[in-house]
């Protein structure tokens, strides 16, 4: 767009139009919806294909790819045949399990509209974000001649569990995805918009112990009640600050934690016990026992700094060697810099769409957006999902879905027309 006139008038047209589609942008929510994709076990055919058939009838070319044949991801690319940037959008089409579905007021796998709201499993994570990012490509399709460049669209599998077998095959069979920038559709909740989030590292704590009859059990020596000390060491990590970690002793560390170790702000390590197992049988002494632990590492504190502590703190609280730790899985905290050509785009659009400018957040929960932070690529989050994260009765705001259209669509004409990604935008 070659003025601020230009594009006020577009953003307007552009409303207006969104508005005439509502009633279809609704519909294209409860199809998403109704297609199962609960991960695991992930099975994303149904809805791969609501997507692939939104894109194939107005003729935008996309294509299925699978590492596994029931996760399939959609893809699909406009050339505005200038040359230009490159702008990913990319949403993911896995859900959540929906939990213990007696606790829903609305049926989890059928949209319900109600007061303002579409209630409906991955409604808030991610189906919103998927109806509104598939009508925003279409309006970039339509209005090729507002911007440079390229612009491919992501609707990936195995995101829920932060598997390989999506957007992580994606990149590896296409690594020009690696573009110039990425939306993702994932969003930090409180129409914030994040420029970053958490680290994840997913450890695994084993404990072992010579068995026997269970009146013969010594104090502290079964593998239960190893395992049982160990989660209570590193339980107490929660709320640590990255300031704290460098002051030395884990006696300072464990003192220092904040008492309001609980606060959600991103700004502080999570522990997690998802799961214990251990033992065959009451009336023995457990010889094995197991513990899958999640942490969340807020900027500041890496993978290996955490994994590190975790050591320390099982050495002092347990014992040393008593306590195996594996790590299953881990990448370090990730942020874009506020300043980037992508964020100044996205705070652009918000202005054009007549919304407040949001405020910066690091997401709690992880998402495909790291994977492109980790290799250099500017990246930002945002979506309809209306709290930090979806649970029972899962739901995004109607309106909110709409405006969703509206900011991927503005954000990425305004993006494409910026000189490069560290220049300011329109300059």
């Amino acid at each position: 767009m070659s003025n601020s006139t230009e594009t006020g008038e577009f953003a307007l047209e552009l409303r207006n139009e969104i508005e005439s589609r509502r009633e279809e942008i609704v519909e294209l929510c409860a199809e998403l919806v109704s297609a199962l994709s609960i991960n695991p076990e992930g099975d994303t055919r149904k809805v791969a294909e609501v997507v692939y058939q939104f894109l194939e009838k107005r003729n935008m070319e996309p294509i299925k790819i699978a590492a596994v044949e029931t996760m399939p991801s959609v893809m699909a690319s406009i050339d505005s045949g200038k040359s230009g940037k490159h702008l990913v959008l990319n949403v993911h089409l896995d859900t959540m399990p929906p939990g213990d579905e007696t606790l829903w007021s609305a049926p989890p796998f059928e949209l319900t509209r109600r007061e303002g709201k579409l209630f409906g499993l991955g409604m808030g994570n991610m189906k919103g974000a998927v109806a509104a990012m598939l009508h925003a490509f279409n309006f970039l399709q339509r209005n090729k001649d507002l911007w440079s460049g390229k612009v491919t669209f992501t609707a990936v599998s195995d995101e829920v569990v932060f598997g390989v077998n999506g957007a992580g095959h994606l990149l590896n069979e296409y690594p020009e995805l690696f573009a110039d920038a990425l939306i993702c559709g994932e969003g930090p909740g409180f129409k914030r918009l994040a420029n970053g989030e958490k680290g994840v590292l997913w450890l695994r704590l084993t404990a072992n112990a010579e068995g026997g009859h269970s009146s013969s059990v010594i104090r502290g020596q079964s593998a239960s009640a190893k395992i049982a000390r160990a989660v209570a060491a590193i339980d107490q990590l929660t709320g640590l600050a990255p300031g704290i970690l460098v002051t030395g002793s884990v006696d300072q560390v464990l003192s220092e934690i904040a008492t309001d170790r609980d606060k959600g702000d991103g700004q502080v390590l999570s522990v997690n016990i998802g799961t214990i197992s251990s033992g065959t049988f009451i009336g023995q002494v457990s010889t094995s026992a197991q513990a899958d632990v999640d942490l969340r590492l807020p900027p500041g504190i890496t993978v290996d700094e955490a994994e590190s502590l975790v050591q320390k703190v099982l050495e002092r609280e347990v014992g040393v060697g008593v306590i195996d730790v594996k790590r299953i899985k881990g990448w370090n905290p990730n942020v874009t810099d506020p300043k980037s050509s992508i964020v100044q785009a996205w705070n652009l659009a918000s202005a054009l769409s007549q919304v407040p400018e949001p405020e910066l957040a690091v997401r709690l929960p992880a998402s495909d957006a790291s994977r492109w932070r980790q290799r250099g690529v500017d990246a930002i989050c945002y979506g309809p999902q209306p709290t930090a994260s979806a649970g029972i009765d899962d739901f995004a705001f109607e309106d909110e879905v709409l405006t969703c259209v509206a900011l991927y669509t503005l954000a990425g004409i305004v993006f494409l027309n910026s000189n490069n990604r560290s220049d300011p935008v329109g300059k």
